[in-house]
């Protein structure tokens, strides 16, 4: 898995499969396939990691450099180099961030590469049950610059774009690593898990057979505004270049932008504040309401069911907010950092949001101030929860019979608890990937007091990508995991109980999700229009 690390752990990675049963040893028929690929456009000389049982393609480039004259525009094919054989022994450059102050060899702007992980014995008859793709795709004003001057001579969302090509890409070649086209399964955590959904509803849900499964883990829905919306970015952006209208030769602003180099460009890329907002957004540089890959807020698109109908496992964490909240001491300051993040809620918005996250309503957490429960529980459930909870109940509405599976991660780790932050934003991740592959873990809980959930994880995310259902090859010591069911009434209101499943060390199980959170996230929904989300 792919990711770009911030606060926000951004990623994005495609598994493909065909359906076998997990732990089985495989004896695939044909011919083995070589660690040397060719794709037509270029050779790639890939690694055989015997003792690990595992063949690897690291650094493969999907698409053309998205430089000069190609930035801003939609992901094109990659350029021909059949007179040498590639190196696939190493991992591409990540694309560069807001974040990021120093360019290097692995982080700078030419990072449209994607990775391959098969197994060691796999053949050309494979179909293969258990390949991976992950995959670099632009961020930040890289990715997401928007302007009526873009869209004229250019393209919108490119970072999303980037990861379509991507899909395209799996389409195309991945029979010749031994993969099933037809079994492609997409997965992201938190921005990642947000373009989940972008696909599921890309060009108004319309389904260009490039998966049959989604994974969402922590799906991030920050606001989502329109293009006219983001012209003063765009602005601001150009003249903190020297690109404006009347410093850019002959007035040609982008063109101006695309000559510049990108440390140039990389000194502006930065968090800034909305019109009629009073503090810095956290999320700055973000997708837009395009009229064709987007066209519409996702809200707007779920409630209608303009969404590829597959099945989907998708949930959150128990404290989505905790990392992302101000300390706030008082409601103004907890106000002050809703609005900077959806600038366009009125008064009476914010008083409604303020009585319905109260300040003693939430609890408390060590280390933190009166208010820093309610803004927490605000933000996690407005920007994360509420938006996996919308997923579910229209997936849940629309595919027959119902195929989504909600979970709510709270495995305890002392360390965060003790810190005030509970159970934070994607604390999943080296549950499902295993420990020390999503960082360092030298003696964190999931070797120690939180290691048996690890299989338990792995087993319900296997399952799921082979089979598009966590139960069918789930651990034997781990529960029936039921699907949600929508209510039918609001997210289930009135008589109807929706459940998820709870994951916890040694105490998985079911719940029901409280009716007081699913009528603040009905509140959410009612705000959508608002919050542009």
């Amino acid at each position: 898995m792919l990711t770009l690390l911030v606060t926000l752990a951004v990623a994005v990675s495609i598994v493909t499969c065909a359906p076998t049963r997990p732990g089985r040893p495989h004896h695939f028929k044909g011919q083995p396939i070589s660690t040397t690929v060719d794709l037509g456009y270029s050779k790639y000389q890939g690694l055989d990691l015997e003792p690990a049982g595992v063949k690897q393609w690291l650094g493969i480039r999907f698409a053309a450099p998205p430089t000069g004259d190609l930035r801003w525009r939609a992901p094109q094919e990659p350029p021909l180099n059949n007179s040498e054989v590639l190196p696939a022994t190493q991992f591409g450059a990540t694309c560069i961030g807001y974040w990021i102050e120093t360019l290097s060899d692995i982080v700078n702007e030419d990072c449209l590469y994607l990775d391959v992980f098969a197994p060691a014995n796999v053949t050309t008859e494979s179909n293969l049950p258990g390949n991976k793709v992950q995959i670099n795709y632009r961020v930040g004003v890289y990715g997401f610059l928007a302007s009526e001057t873009i869209r004229g001579n250019g393209d919108l969302n490119v970072g999303l774009l980037d990861q379509r090509f991507a899909l395209h890409w799996v389409q195309n070649y991945i029979h010749l690593f031994g993969g099933n086209r037809e079994h492609v399964v997409i997965h992201g955590d938190s921005a990642g898990a947000g373009s989940v959904a972008y696909h599921m509803t890309a060009y108004g849900g319309r389904n260009d057979n490039l998966f049959v499964g989604g994974m969402a883990e922590s799906e991030f829905w920050p606001t989502h505004r329109t293009v006219p919306e983001m012209e003063f970015q765009f602005d601001e952006f150009a003249a903190n270049v020297s690109c404006s209208a009347t410093e850019a030769p002959n007035g040609d602003v982008l063109a101006c932008l695309r000559s510049k180099d990108t440390v140039t460009l990389q000194s502006a890329d930065h968090q800034g504040t909305f019109p009629d907002a009073s503090g810095v957004a956290e999320w700055w540089f973000l997708p837009v309401v395009d009229g064709t890959f987007s066209t519409d807020y996702l809200y707007n698109l779920f409630e209608q069911g303009k969404v590829v109908p597959v099945p989907l496992l998708v949930g959150d964490d128990t404290d989505e907010g905790t990392g992302f909240a101000p300390n706030a001491t008082n409601s103004t300051e907890f106000m002050t950092f809703i609005k900077s993040n959806f600038p366009k809620l009125s008064e009476a918005d914010l008083q409604l949001i303020n009585e319905t996250y109260p300040e003693d309503g939430f609890g408390t957490f060590p280390n933190h101030a009166a208010y820093f429960a309610a803004t927490e529980t605000a933000y996690g459930e407005n920007t994360f929860i509420c938006p996996g909870i919308e997923m579910s109940n229209s997936l849940s509405t629309f595919n027959s019979p119902a195929e989504v599976w909600n979970y709510r991660y709270n495995v305890q780790d002392q360390q965060n608890i003790a810190a005030g932050l509970g159970v934070p934003h994607v604390s999943e991740k080296p549950a499902i990937w295993g420990v020390n592959n999503t960082g360092p873990c030298d003696g964190c809980s999931y070797e120690t007091y939180n290691a048996a959930i690890v299989p338990v994880m792995m087993s319900y995310w296997l399952s799921f990508v082979v089979s598009l259902n966590p139960n069918t090859h789930k651990d034997p010591s781990a529960p029936y995991w039921a699907p949600w069911v929508a209510g039918s009434e609001g997210y289930g209101n009135g008589t109807d109980e929706v459940q998820r499943i709870v994951i916890e060390t040694n105490a998985t199980r079911m719940e029901t999700v409280p009716s007081a959170q699913l009528k603040r996230c009905e509140f959410w929904l009612s705000l959508a229009n608002v919050t542009e989300q």
